[in-house]
């Protein structure tokens, strides 16, 4: 049954007339109508290969005075959303391609969600990474399926020699783009939420470079809502998103970081289709610092048990930094897209988010090298209930009278009052203490 109604010709008005960039992938993007109907038959199509994953209720609610539900999308095999896309965009393949296979170059979600579906498709599936890639990127696509190639010393190297391979053997060379198909496919998490989440006030999504999620969601929730507001969430350092709607047209922020832990957050913005739909249905775009998106990324493991990268949790980041105050009192659901944050960079995380959460501080005092002033020490911090994380006594540099000892000491407190408390206590009894700042 064809369903129209005002939002699918917003849709169609978003979409008609928009040129395609010609450098993109070999599968090429497709000016189509992005129906509802589109998003309801990738549902169905998808539905035995991709988790139909919870959108629960959060303890963060009381915290920031809303209803909070989290659509925790890290629980996909691949731990992203992008399984969605790239699921029914591979089924979607004439068969003939299909049986030649695809190929891909980037270590990115998309890349590692097209190892595992294709080859659970039983398509033939070729990764080319370059050897600056993490080596448990390359392990995990192998484990996947998918043939894994290392060339090349950058990201461009590894393009480059795909296409070039695709070209000779007949692969379609993959990667991330806005195709009408790609887009329904992600735009069934706003369909799930939908019927997850009865009288939705709003919905976030993570926004940056590729905002497919973003736009495809927001077809799907306009058609079945139109009040339902839509708010995509984009980091202050890359603001792509932003940039390109003011321009009209897709635009690369010159100061894009290319460290992992940004992964898709920084990238490029990708297609016109996403940024036409994202201009016509996206009710707000915000931008929150690195430190919000550090301090959320903290909230989600202590609070949801949930270890994700900044891309799932750049969402709740927008909440955390209060850059939503409309929103208090309603009812509002948080895509945590993504969690494929890598080992190394979880202790870092948590390590820096303590500290910006006031948890961990860091203070310099001198006192008398005597056997009893260290004891005297310890008792006031056991006193003040602050946990000792590293304690240090410096003797040979110290400037000050002879016969002292400057202590450097680390120590773990509960939350920003408590520190408060204990700083106060040090300061009482040691006036010269010095407080490192974060």
């Amino acid at each position: 049954m064809k369903i129209v109604s005002r939002n699918e010709e917003l849709l169609r008005d978003a979409l008609s007339c928009i040129p395609q960039p010609s450098s993109r992938t070999s599968l090429a993007s497709c000016n189509k109508l992005i129906r509802f109907e589109d998003i309801s038959a990738a549902a169905f199509k998808i539905q035995c290969g991709v988790q139909k994953t919870p959108c629960m209720y959060s303890r963060l609610s009381k915290q920031y005075g809303m209803d909070i539900y989290l659509k925790k999308e890290f629980l996909q095999y691949t731990g992203s959303v992008k399984e969605r896309g790239v699921l029914y965009l591979l089924m979607s393949l004439p068969q003939d391609q299909q049986r030649k296979g695809v190929i891909v170059a980037s270590d990115s979600n998309f890349s590692m969600a097209v190892a595992y579906h294709a080859s659970e498709l039983r398509i033939p599936v070729f990764v080319i990474l370059s050897s600056s890639t993490a080596p448990a990127r390359l392990k995990t696509c192998r484990e996947y399926g998918a043939m894994v190639i290392s060339y090349g010393t950058s990201a461009k190297d590894s393009q480059l020699h795909a296409r070039r391979l695709a070209q000779e053997n007949g692969y379609l060379y993959l990667e991330e783009e806005d195709s009408a198909v790609y887009l329904s496919g992600l735009g069934t998490v706003g369909l799930e939420m939908y019927e997850q989440v009865p009288k939705l006030d709003a919905v976030i999504f993570p926004a940056g470079g590729h905002c497919g999620l973003l736009a495809g969601s927001a077809a799907a929730l306009k058609h079945l809502n139109p009040h339902i507001s839509v708010i995509g969430v984009e980091s202050e350092s890359f603001p792509v998103l932003q940039q390109s709607l003011k321009a009209g047209h897709p635009t690369e922020d010159q100061a894009c970081n290319n460290h992992h832990f940004y992964g898709d957050v920084s990238g490029v913005c990708f297609g016109s289709n996403s940024l036409q739909l994202t201009g016509k249905l996206v009710d707000k775009v915000v931008a929150v610092r690195e430190e919000d998106i550090l301090i959320s990324v903290l909230r989600l493991l202590e609070y949801e048990r949930a270890t994700v990268d900044a891309e799932g949790a750049i969402g709740l980041a927008a909440l955390v930094a209060g850059k939503l105050p409309e929103l208090k009192g309603k009812r509002v659901a948080v895509v945590i897209c993504s969690g494929n944050l890598e080992l190394h960079l979880l202790q870092q995380c948590i390590a820096r988010a303590l500290t910006l959460d006031n948890r961990v501080c860091r203070f310099s005092l001198v006192i008398s090298d005597c056997p009893g002033d260290m004891s005297k020490l310890l008792e006031v911090l056991a006193r003040e209930e602050a946990r000792v994380l590293d304690i240090k006594q410096e003797r040979t540099f110290v400037t000050s009278e002879l016969f002292t000892v400057e202590v450097i000491c680390t120590v773990e407190t509960r939350d920003k009052i408590h520190t408060a408390q204990l700083r106060n206590a040090l300061l009482e009894r040691y006036p010269r203490t010095a407080w490192t700042e974060r």
